[in-house]
């Protein structure tokens, strides 16, 4: 599933995130009423902009850290934060690297984010806040209490979105073996699925900043999400359009990049599945992925061999058990196995619409 950071500022969070020794230290900065800056990095290229202050080199604490803020001059440390290298620096960043901060400390924060790409924190005596800064991108730093109500609101808002998404996908299942899919059939069920994938994306934002106390959330997410993402990709597989240059993750990838706006419009959807149509009432057959991957201990490869000589699922359905022995690799009992699997997923589908 998608995360809502970048792979750099997802680092620099995992780094103060709550039970951290560097996520102690700001906090005991914040409590006494101090602010900071804290370079998190100690390379040539950081050092070539530093001028003043003194070499500690000394092992990292949250004591140390709180400290060495009394002092007006930035903080030094190893890119893993485990040592201070240096205390009371003076930056001295490109100029010409723009920053859209009014105050100082984070002008400066910025332009040494976004010049020398290592995470640099601010700590603001009079806003209370931490701001993280890494490259182009800046994160402030919500309360641990407010970020769990945040976390517990998405898993609520997921739960739902889940509920609704496993009955229409019921819904969807049954159409396909009474052949009565639409493409708005389709759509609908998309948007749910596009839906579900980007709460769970700003929850798994929120569980990389709770760090140690985001162990339940993470807990539920999983639990909540089990299945989701293959049925997302069998589900494209089974409706995506005919064109063979396309391949199925520029699909997948043009799902993901829909802005909310454009996954509310039904035509977006369409023209990201590349189907030859906008007509949401136009008919549309599934391939077979989808139901197939329902039934046990099939692999991937028997059912994309399957799909390849039938071509839609209601051909596999009619198929007789010698039609699916004779595809590779499938074998009489797999045969028997798949054919009987569909018949028990079409009775349970219909049984559960009527």
């Amino acid at each position: 599933m998608a995360v809502p950071y970048p792979p750099e500022l997802r680092a620099a969070l995992a780094q103060v995130a709550p039970g951290r020794a560097l996520r102690q230290g700001i906090d005991r900065v914040l409590q006494a009423g101090m602010g900071g800056l804290i370079v998190v990095g100690d390379g040539p290229e950081v050092l070539n902009i530093c001028s003043g202050g003194f070499l500690l080199d000394a092992a990292f604490s949250p004591q140390r850290l709180s400290e060495l803020a009394k002092m007006d001059g930035a903080i030094i440390l190893a890119p893993d934060a485990s040592r201070i290298a240096r205390a009371n620096v003076h930056l001295v960043p490109d100029s010409s690297v723009p920053t859209s901060e009014t105050g100082t400390r984070h002008r400066t924060a910025e332009r040494v984010a976004r010049s020398l790409k290592v995470p640099v924190l601010t700590v603001s005596q009079r806003m209370s806040t931490t701001t993280v800064y890494v490259g182009p991108h800046k994160h402030e730093i919500v309360p641990t209490a407010r970020l769990i109500n945040r976390a517990n609101q998405a898993l609520s808002t997921l739960e739902r979105y889940r509920t609704r998404l496993e009955a229409d996908t019921a819904a969807l299942s049954t159409l396909e073996i009474e052949d009565l899919v639409t493409i708005r059939d389709v759509v609908n069920v998309l948007q749910l699925v596009e839906g579900v994938e980007r709460i769970a994306s700003e929850i798994n934002g929120h569980i990389i900043e709770l760090g140690d106390e985001g162990r339940l959330v993470r807990l539920q997410l999983v639990e909540l999400m089990g299945g989701v993402e293959n049925d997302r990709r069998h589900l494209v597989r089974d409706y995506r359009g005919q064109e063979k240059k396309v391949s199925l993750d520029s699909v997948l990838d043009a799902l993901t990049s829909l802005s909310t706006e454009d996954l509310i419009d039904p035509t977006e959807l369409v023209h990201a599945l590349r189907l030859p149509t906008v007509a949401l009432d136009a008919a549309v057959a599934p391939r077979g992925y989808r139901m197939l991957s329902r039934i046990p201990r099939l692999p991937d490869q028997i059912i994309e061999r399957i799909v390849a000589r039938f071509g839609s699922l209601q051909k596999i359905m009619r198929a007789t058990i010698d039609d699916l022995d004779d595809v590779e690799g499938v074998g009489a009992t797999r045969a028997k196995a798949i054919k009987e699997g569909l018949s028990r997923l079409a009775e349970s589908s219909i049984l559960d619409r009527y």
